[in-house]
């Protein structure tokens, strides 16, 4: 039987370079195709491009092309769902870098989508994938801890007031305007990976600190948004969006009946297990720091080499097309990536209403999506500036006038606008 090729083409070639070296090289893929309206991006793929690789510098002509099977959305933040509806109704599957959906009628109109279309669809969460995840996750479905009880998750990503303006060129950027709740899925994806929960409901405060942010244009004084989410089996996790404090790192903790898992803070390649003195399995010992590795398997755990995001891009990659080729649907489908979308969504809308607790839909569900399908209120705004709903804690935190110009100055002054 003929191995299955999918031929890939990539959409934003920022982030979307690593998926481009990626898919290139990958047995079961071909790359034909790369975006990107910017010429400077451009070049970050110019050391992979050959002949048979075609180059486009809009989305119509590239989705139009013919050219792929498959789509890797890198583009905005902001623009996921628009693009991967149009993808899949020309019959094009898709790997979508970022949590897709701004509204909670994007999160119905994507699976809508996905089941009128039959086309595939999944989420490019690459923090699951760290190698403590996944031996969490082999050591937790050994059923040796018993259910999860409660489970932590922190993603801290500080960026000096320069840099966020590095990253954030002019007023109406998305990045000026993400919600700290929006940002989610590097804290909340690998706690669901590991117990295999599905959420159930929100509840959100965030750490109001404007003065952090001075000089720039940023419209969320927020520094991090701290999320108690409910699973369907009734445990909880508490779980930070992307917070701009405590210097940068990740952690991951698993509480359960019998023991609990965290990986050892600073580190991805450590994790610390500890049972209950009357729980320890046989042959195992109360406590215990052990390697983490992404498979028992050493073939397996070899694959990734030295990939991005500590391995985390290559599973990615892998799963997709194993997705594609061999139909072995990943964890992170359309119904896990809208959930996480409603989560932050409604988590956002929570810290504005004193902490509220919002029930998030079940997305396979027609009835309860069309309790959502019509609410199109986003914090991201149109082009004279005005957004539907607020983007921060408090909706009604501006930038100062001298914010704004310190901001446009330093714009200037590296190139980024004129």
């Amino acid at each position: 039987m003929e191995k299955k090729i999918t031929r890939i083409g990539v959409m934003g070639t920022l982030r979307g370079a690593t998926y481009a070296g990626l898919f290139k090289n990958l047995d079961g893929s071909v790359l034909t195709a790369v975006c990107d309206f910017n010429p400077r991006s451009l070049e970050n793929v110019k050391g992979i491009l050959d002949e048979t690789i075609a180059v486009f510098d809009n989305f119509d002509d590239f989705i139009e092309s013919g050219l792929f099977d498959a789509v890797v959305l890198c583009n905005y933040f902001c623009e996921h769902v628009p693009f991967a509806i149009r993808a899949m109704e020309k019959g094009i599957h898709v790997l979508s870098e970022c949590t897709p959906a701004l509204t909670m009628a994007e999160c119905v109109a994507l699976c809508r989508t996905v089941e009128k279309t039959g086309c595939k669809y999944m989420l490019a969460e690459n923090y699951p994938f760290f190698a403590c995840n996944m031996e969490m996750k082999r050591r937790y479905e050994t059923g040796n801890f018993g259910k999860a009880l409660y489970c932590e998750g922190e993603y801290n990503h500080p960026v000096t007031p320069h840099d966020k303006n590095m990253l954030s060129p002019g007023k109406l950027h998305w990045r000026n305007w993400l919600p700290r709740s929006y940002y989610l899925t590097h804290a909340l994806a690998p706690i669901l990976f590991i117990t295999g929960n599905s959420l159930k409901s929100v509840n959100c405060k965030c750490v109001f600190a404007p003065e952090t942010l001075k000089g720039t244009a940023c419209r969320v004084g927020d520094l991090a948004a701290i999320m108690l989410c409910e699973m369907e089996d009734g445990s909880l996790a508490r779980v930070t969006g992307c917070a701009a404090w405590g210097g940068h790192g990740n952690w991951y903790r698993i509480c359960s009946e019998k023991g609990n898992m965290e990986n050892v803070r600073g580190t991805l390649g450590e994790v610390r297990i500890q049972y209950n003195g009357w729980n320890v399995p046989e042959g195992e010992p109360e406590v215990q720091i052990v390697p983490a590795r992404w498979y028992e398997d050493d073939e397996m755990n070899a694959m990734p080499g030295n990939a991005g995001h500590g391995g985390g891009d290559f599973w990615v990659a892998y799963h997709f097309l194993k997705y594609i080729n061999e139909d072995i649907e990943p964890f992170f489908t359309v119904y896990r990536a809208v959930s996480m979308s409603a989560t932050a969504i409604l988590a956002l809308r929570s810290s504005q209403n004193g902490g509220k607790e919002y029930k998030i839909p079940d997305f396979r569900n027609e009835e309860e999506r069309k309790l959502w399908e019509n609410d199109n209120d986003s914090p991201f705004p149109d082009d004279n500036g005005d957004a539907s709903m607020a983007c921060c804690s408090h909706p009604d935190f501006m930038p100062t006038e001298e914010d704004f110009a310190q901001a446009e100055k330093e714009w200037k002054e590296a190139g980024l606008i004129r």
